[in-house]
């Protein structure tokens, strides 16, 4: 099984977030907000396809990693 496909889409995922938080009009925000949902429903279905069930971990900071692992004081 491949997963290049959905290595691809991850890492376009990854480039359209950051592109989204160094958007400066709203226009912009608003077209690379539908643009990153796009690329999250192409994923999800690039999962479904691949039969993969997939648990989203929760968004934590890196000070909340740290204290997690106990690397932090």
């Amino acid at each position: 099984m491949s997963f290049e496909h959905l290595n691809a889409l991850r890492l376009r995922l990854s480039h359209e977030k950051v592109r989204l938080s160094k958007a400066k009009t709203d226009r912009e925000k608003e077209l690379r907000t539908v643009w990153v949902a796009q690329c999250e429903k192409e994923i999800a279905g690039e999962l479904a396809f691949l039969g993969i069930k997939e648990e989203l971990l929760p968004e934590m900071t890196d000070d909340e990693i740290l204290n997690e692992l106990n690397l932090k004081d």
